[in-house]
């Protein structure tokens, strides 16, 4: 069974002191223009996102992990030792899509190859954190239903990251019906919008949530990597 939802740019929490970071500006304050720039994309964002998810929780109960290979209702994915290493213990899994939707992609570009490049990188940035905040709503909802079960659920895992093939995408999209959430995916793997997201996530009764696994992982240009989301909120 797909669950879908639709979330409203108020539903999210946006990390004041993390946009900062990503920004350049580690103390938190925001330098002139970027606190005008920030407020304008927030405003903006408003009606510019479109912002949706869904997740399929696996049918059997049996989840086979055996060194970097998973099958899920029959299909293996090739998630690479560390993933499986953090979901062995999982018992079922939910694999998720979740976008912010095509607007905040576009606005971005056309500042960007226009005439405000610097409001356009702070578009960019601001969508990637909405569509990060979803997602974090998503696993809130995937474990809501299985803490109904007893069960507890892991971090979120996606493919291109831990040495997980960004092909497996297209197994990952096999459990969804076509253009789910307004999400497609090219023939080399990407997602469209942009601003999207998708993964996995495991559900047991012995598996682990890591409040930070950066040191899992050696991927550099990871939107979370070495930044902690501390402090002010919107």
């Amino acid at each position: 069974m797909i669950h879908e939802i639709s979330y409203s740019f108020d539903e999210l929490t946006l990390d004041m002191n993390y946009l900062s970071a990503m920004l350049g500006f580690a103390d938190g304050v925001l330098p002139e223009p970027f606190d005008q720039y920030v407020a304008e994309a927030i405003q903006e964002a408003q009606s510019l996102c479109d912002i949706r998810g869904a997740f399929y929780i696996s049918e059997k109960s049996e989840f086979i992990a055996s060194n970097s290979m998973i099958s899920i209702d029959g299909i293996e994915f090739g998630i690479g030792k560390t993933v499986a290493k953090e979901l062995r213990n999982s018992t079922s899994v939910a694999l998720f899509l979740c976008t912010a939707g095509k607007g905040i992609s576009q606005r971005s570009q056309e500042l960007l190859k226009g005439e405000n490049p610097v409001l356009g990188y702070v578009f960019d940035v601001l969508g990637s954190m909405i569509v990060e905040s979803a997602a974090d709503q998503l696993q809130k909802k995937i474990g809501q239903i299985a803490n109904s079960s007893a069960l507890l659920i892991s971090n979120r895992y996606s493919p291109g990251y831990c040495k997980w093939s960004v092909a497996d995408q297209h197994k990952l999209f096999s459990f969804f019906p076509p253009n789910c959430c307004g999400i497609s995916l090219t023939n080399s793997a990407l997602m469209h919008p942009i601003k999207s997201v998708s993964g996995i996530i495991g559900l047991g009764k012995e598996v682990k949530f890591r409040e930070y696994t950066c040191d899992l992982c050696s991927q550099v240009d990871c939107f979370h990597r070495n930044h902690q989301r501390v402090g002010q909120k919107v």
